[in-house]
């Protein structure tokens, strides 16, 4: 029998819950629907009225084309996407920026393919290996195939190694992966935070596993925007990430480049127009992360996902997906973020998710993009950011409790 949930208490001021509510009525769509609670933030994250205002500005007081005219609109934009390069560089914690390159993309998919087209080919030899996360996103995933298609038709042949993964936790197994590795290893593409299951995937075991030789491209995408984050404590050499996940845009993103290990990155063929549109919003919504703090946003979402698992481990009809250990509050191993996916044992989770929304809950119901050796069945994610309140986890426990 289902056990009823007992009563928690909220999050006390001094734990930032009036931070909390200052933050969340900057977020227009957000107050404007009180009657909704927006739990999908790792498909998209909405945009506060500073990204939005910089937006606005821009178009209408220097919207012009970059690095095409001389007049000072032209000018504007020109400085405008050269500020932001350096502004991505600076939020990634870039410690040598004059060595490294940031190229803008339309996300993170075009900009992993991106590293796959126009990169990769010129890395490698024929036998070598890439390291694939096969129970990643999509994202992570097709880029490195169709390279090795590519190639193939130059009469080089790659070989795609999968990435280990730790039996029912979804994290990678780093010990395996070390194993595996060897000298032909010169690639691994991989994950900072998994987009179901909500961990940390400890990318600096991978350079422990891989050795110092081999390039390592990490998809950022549920990352950036949601925590700290340092390309100086990371050894990784490229990071790609969304825009619109860290606030911005939609077509925004970028593809940083450490330029250490291999030729540098410069992509193939003739750029065209930016996205300036999305690099104006890019570099706001950047610049309201740091003001924010992202340490106390990291902080948020973690604490509304543990009372979320802490709830669900009350209730026997739901299963909750990644490993057990790091859903409850006193857990002694690294602790997941802001993402929980769980499965009803007898409904659908399209059909959970239909209802959820008849309650007033925004969640992501299907297979979530992953790959082939990921999840088999549905499940239904829940993924927060700085605009979601204690409230909402409650009531979102409370309609999962009623369910049969």
């Amino acid at each position: 029998m289902t056990a009823p949930i007992p009563p928690q208490e909220p999050i006390p001021p001094e734990d930032g819950h009036a931070w909390q509510r200052a933050l969340r009525a900057q977020f227009p769509i957000v107050t404007g629907h009180p009657e909704l609670a927006y739990l999908d933030s790792a498909a998209t994250a909405q945009k506060p009225r500073a990204v939005l205002y910089a937006v606005q500005s821009y178009l209408t007081t220097s919207n012009a084309n970059a690095a095409r005219g001389t007049y000072t609109w032209a000018n504007r934009t020109t400085e405008l996407v050269e500020r932001t390069r350096e502004r991505v560089a600076r939020f990634l914690g870039d410690p040598r920026p004059e060595s490294s390159a940031v190229h803008f993309t339309g996300g993170t998919t075009e900009g992993l393919r991106t590293v796959a087209r126009d990169w990769l080919p010129g890395f490698l030899r024929d036998g070598d290996e890439i390291v694939v996360p096969d129970a990643d996103h999509q994202a992570n995933i097709a880029p490195w195939r169709e390279a090795q298609r590519l190639l193939a038709r130059e009469g080089v042949r790659i070989r795609l190694v999968p990435m280990p993964y730790q039996s029912g936790s979804g994290d990678y197994d780093h010990r395996v992966l070390a194993e595996r590795a060897s000298a032909r290893t010169r690639f691994v593409a991989t994950t900072h935070v998994h987009h179901v299951y909500g961990g940390d995937m400890n990318v600096r075991r991978i350079r422990e596993a891989v050795g110092p030789e081999a390039v390592i491209c990490l998809d950022a995408a549920q990352s950036v925007g949601h925590l700290p984050f340092s390309v100086a404590e990371l050894d990784v050499d490229f990071v790609v990430f969304s825009g619109h996940k860290a606030l911005a845009l939609p077509g925004s993103g970028a593809v940083w480049a450490r330029q250490a290990r291999g030729p540098a990155f410069v992509p193939g063929g003739w750029s065209g127009t930016p996205n300036t549109v999305g690099i104006v919003s890019l570099e706001a919504a950047l610049d309201w992360l740091e003001g924010a703090g992202l340490d106390r946003i990291e902080r948020w979402t973690a604490d509304l996902a543990t009372r979320l698992t802490e709830g669900l481990r009350r209730l026997d009809a739901y299963e909750i997906l990644g490993c057990p250990l790091s859903l409850a509050a006193d857990t002694a191993v690294q602790r997941r973020l802001g993402i929980v996916t769980l499965r009803h044992r007898a409904i659908d989770s399209g059909d959970l998710g239909f209802i959820l929304f008849s309650h007033g809950f925004m969640v992501r119901s299907d297979h979530h993009c992953q790959g082939d050796a990921g999840e088999k069945t549905g499940s239904v994610r829940v993924s927060l950011h700085v605009y979601n309140t204690v409230e909402e986890i409650d009531r979102l426990l409370s309609v999962l409790a009623s369910l049969p």
